[in-house]
Order: C-alpha cells, then sequence, then structure tokens
C-alpha cells in the first residue's frame, strides 16, 4: 500500500500520517508544494522518532508518479459520494488524499470522478482531520487484506 498526500499543509498532520504508516509498513508519497518545511520541528515532533521507518518519497507530479507506478489508485474527499468501504483494496494499491483547506483539485474529480471516494460523516459536517481519514482508509485496506500486526 502506499499513501499520498497532496500538497499537505499542516505539519502535525503529515507528522501523525508518518507515524501511522511507520506502524503498518506503509509507503508515503508527498506531492510539492508542502506547506512546511521537511525539517519543521513540529512535522519531526509529531512524527517522533518513526521518521526512520517509513519508506518516503517528495514528488514535484502526481500524474507521473501514478503513471510510473501503473497501480490501481483511488482519491478520498468529502465531496464524493462513494463510500471508501465500497473499494476491495489489495496491496498495491494507492491512497490519494488532498491538502487540509484545498482538498485535491478540480480537474482531478473530472478526469477521474468514478475514483473519488468518501468516509460517511453526519449531515453538514465539513471534513475528518486529515491524519484521521488516512488511518481509517488505510486500516479499512488492511483489515480486507487480512493484514495482522504482530507485536514485535
Amino acid at each position: 500500500m502506499e499513501i499520498i498526500l497532496f500538497e499537505p499543509e499542516i505539519p502535525q498532520n503529515t507528522g501523525n500520517v508518518v507515524r501511522t504508516c511507520a506502524v503498518t509498513g506503509t509507503r508515503l508519497t508527498l506531492v510539492r508544494p508542502l506547506g512546511f518545511s521537511l525539517s519543521d520541528r513540529w512535522l519531526k515532533r509529531a512524527g517522533l522518532d518513526y521518521w526512520k521507518e517509513v519508506e518516503m518519497a517528495v514528488i514535484d507530479d502526481l500524474e507521473a508518479h501514478l503513471a510510473e507506478k501503473g497501480s490501481r489508485f483511488f482519491f478520498f474527499s468529502s465531496h464524493a459520494k462513494a463510500h471508501y468501504t465500497s473499494i476491495s483494496f489489495t496491496p498495491s494499491d494507492l491512497c490519494i488524499f488532498g491538502s487540509e483547506t484545498k482538498g485535491l483539485p478540480q480537474p482531478f474529480f473530472e478526469k477521474w470522478n468514478s475514483l473519488f471516494f468518501t468516509i460517511p460523516m453526519k449531515a453538514g459536517a465539513r471534513c475528518l482531520n486529515l491524519s484521521n481519514s488516512v488511518a481509517i482508509v488505510l486500516y479499512e485496506a488492511l483489515r480486507q487484506q487480512n493484514f495482522i500486526l504482530q507485536k514485535g
């Protein structure tokens, strides 16, 4: 599995995603521009000592990355209609999440509308926290794959 954060803005959220990816053995890709420096003390503080345990890349072009990977990919947005639980995840899937304030660009919706999914929320709710959304989707994907975490 690979988690992709498109133009993340809040270092604490990215740090929390780093931690989630570290404890599940999931790759993480960040798409520039980032709203923070990778040396930001809040980012490092939120990710604690998990940084060294994560296979991470920083890229400039999401579409080129998707073409290069050749794997299935899914976008997650509070504006989508289909539920994330309707996906049958595989180990090579890429899960893409937008920035905290801008979400994902409209051209992505237009090009890949059928690949957009949401986490259900009560009517009128704005959206879930980015790191919580990543955790919800990732653990569902791992559950479907019978991924069992072993205490070391």
